[in-house]
């Protein structure tokens, strides 16, 4: 992702707080004997620990499915982690001026560090997490071990995943807001985006406030 002050992103912070918005991220590495990049799709939890803390960084755990541990070999090498925030289509008909262009407006975070390979305990540990934290805003959350017999399968089927923890040792972030736009444009955008027309953006509408906050 090419870096352009004009549409800097945030510290690792900020990316934290992307992850935990958007836990749903896509995991890029190099595939093994010369077969290219690996690309698959996971959600990502942000470690909230003492250690992470002390360290001022940033810690992420998930998991995958076997075997796809061996296609990105992970604990081998650098993985890098995609997050993506609101992003969407801006129209130059919305400007109101006489020469435009159209663009995209997004937020993004790349996010690199060579992962750690989980034992199954702890692996079992961010499973449980990851249900929890998905789960929590339900009437009646189906936890991973909410009844004995739950736990149980858990257990067993923890085997076909392997968990991993990753410290993010380099970062790349963005966030694309239309922030080179005088205020009487960002306006239209706005009212355009909460409008009901094709290119509709309410979330997209939210995070341009923000910015501009």
């Amino acid at each position: 992702m090419r870096e352009d002050p004009g549409y800097a992103g945030g510290d690792l912070g900020w990316a934290a707080d992307l992850v935990r918005e958007h836990p749903w991220a896509t995991m890029v590495s190099n595939g093994a004997g010369g077969r290219g990049p690996v690309v698959s799709h996971y959600p990502f939890l942000v470690e909230d620990t003492a250690d992470a803390e002390a360290q001022g960084g940033l810690v992420l755990v998930s998991h995958v499915g076997r075997p796809d541990e061996e296609a990105h070999r992970l604990g081998s090498q650098e993985l890098c982690v995609v997050v993506q925030g609101p992003g969407g289509y801006i129209s130059p008909s919305w400007y109101g001026l006489p020469t435009a262009v159209p663009t995209w407006n997004f937020a993004a975070a790349h996010l690199y560090g060579v992962p750690e390979i989980l034992p199954d305990e702890e692996n079992l540990a961010v499973l449980d997490r990851l249900v929890a934290h998905f789960e929590a805003p339900l009437p009646n959350p189906f936890l991973l071990r909410g009844t004995s017999e739950n736990a149980a399968y858990a257990e067993r089927i923890v085997h076909g995943t392997v968990g991993f923890r990753v410290r993010v040792t380099r970062a790349v972030t963005k966030e694309k807001m239309s922030q080179d736009k005088p205020e009487p444009v960002i306006g239209r955008i706005l009212a355009a985006l909460d409008g009901g027309g094709p290119y509709a953006n309410p979330e997209l509408a939210a995070r341009m406030r923000r910015v501009r906050r």
